[in-house]
C-alpha cells in the first residue's frame, strides 16, 4: 500500500499542497498518497488521531492549527521549538515529531531561486506574528548585518526581538521607527496582502538594490509589492517560491529525498497567471 500523508487546515479546499506533493512523488519515485483534510476548528486533535489510526505517516499543518500542532508534538525540531509553531508532523509509533519548514523554505527561495545571498544584508521584517516568528532563526543563521522587526504594535515587535536576542542582534519598533533606515531586503510577513491592504511604511526604506519579498501570493501584484515598485525596489518576489520550498523541505523530512522545485514552481506560476 502507498504511504499516506495529508495537509490539515480550515479552510483547506484551496490548498496547492496535494498537487505539489503528487508532483514531488512522481519526480522522485516515491510511493505515497497525499490528501487535503478539513479539520473542524475545535477538532484538530481528533482529526489527527483518526488520520494516524488510518495509517497516516505524516502531515502538513496550515492555518489555524500550527500552534496546536506544536502542543501536540511529543518531540520538536530545534527550529520548531524556536518558532513556537509546527507545520510538519511525522508519526512513528507513539511519537509525534513536529518540525517547522517555513523558515527554511523562505531562505532557500531567496538564496537559491532568486540568487540573493543574505550574508551581510540589512533585513527589515514586517509583522510580529507567527509568520515572522517562524523565519527569524533561519534568517539569522545566514549572518545578515542586521535584522529589524517592524510592527503596528512596537511592544509586540520588541517581545519577539527579545525572544531571539540570544542568537543574533535583532532590533524592533513600529513601522514609523523604520524611517531614516535603508534595507537590502524587506520581507512582508503580515497578512495585509490577503485583504488588499497597504501598509503604512515610511519612504526610503528600500535600498537601490533591495529585494522586496511578500510571503503572500495571488493573481497579480500584491499591494506591498506595488508599493515596493513605486519606491524603487529593484527586485520583487511573492511567496509562491516559499510555498514550494517549504513543501520540499517537508518532503525531505518524511522521505529523506529532496525534490527539485523548478518544474513545480513553474507550473504553479503558470496556473496562477491564468
Amino acid at each position: 500500500m502507498s504511504d499516506l500523508y495529508c495537509v490539515f487546515g480550515n479552510p483547506i479546499a484551496h490548498s496547492k499542497s496535494p498537487a505539489i506533493h503528487a508532483a514531488f512523488a512522481g519526480a522522485t519515485g516515491q510511493d505515497l498518497i497525499y490528501e487535503a483534510r478539513l479539520a473542524a476548528i475545535d477538532g484538530f486533535l481528533p482529526a489527527v488521531s483518526a488520520f494516524i489510526a488510518a495509517g497516516g505517516k505524516g502531515a502538513n499543518v496550515t492555518v489555524p492549527f500550527k500552534e496546536e500542532a506544536y502542543r501536540l508534538a511529543t518531540r520538536l525540531s530545534d527550529r520548531a521549538a524556536r518558532a513556537g509553531a509546527v507545520n510538519t508532523l511525522a508519526f512513528n509509533g507513539s511519537e509525534i515529531f513536529g518540525d517547522n519548514t517555513d523558515g527554511a523554505g523562505l531562505v532557500r527561495d531567496i538564496t537559491h531561486n532568486l540568487g540573493f545571498p543574505l550574508a551581510g544584508k540589512r533585513i527589515l521584517l514586517l509583522g510580529a506574528g507567527g509568520a515572522s516568528r517562524g523565519v527569524i532563526a533561519p534568517l539569522l543563521a545566514e549572518k545578515p548585518a542586521s535584522l529589524f522587526i517592524a510592527n503596528r504594535s512596537a511592544d509586540k515587535a520588541a517581545v519577539l526581538a527579545h525572544a531571539f536576542a540570544d542568537i543574533g542582534m535583532v532590533n524592533a519598533g513600529s513601522f514609523s521607527e523604520a524611517a531614516g533606515k535603508s534595507f537590502d531586503l524587506v520581507i512582508n510577513a503580515t497578512s495585509a496582502s490577503l485583504s488588499g491592504e497597504s501598509l503604512p511604511l515610511p519612504p526610503g526604506i528600500f535600498a537601490p538594490d533591495c529585494l522586496a519579498y511578500d510571503m503572500m501570493y495571488g493573481k497579480g501584484e500584491t499591494p506591498f509589492l506595488a508599493l515596493a515598485r513605486a519606491q524603487g525596489a529593484a527586485m520583487r518576489a511573492d511567496g509562491l517560491g516559499m510555498l514550494a520550498e517549504q513543501a520540499a523541505e517537508a518532503f525531505f523530512v518524511w522521505r529523506g529525498v529532496r525534490p527539485s522545485t523548478r518544474e513545480v514552481l513553474a507550473d504553479l506560476r503558470a496556473k496562477l497567471a491564468t
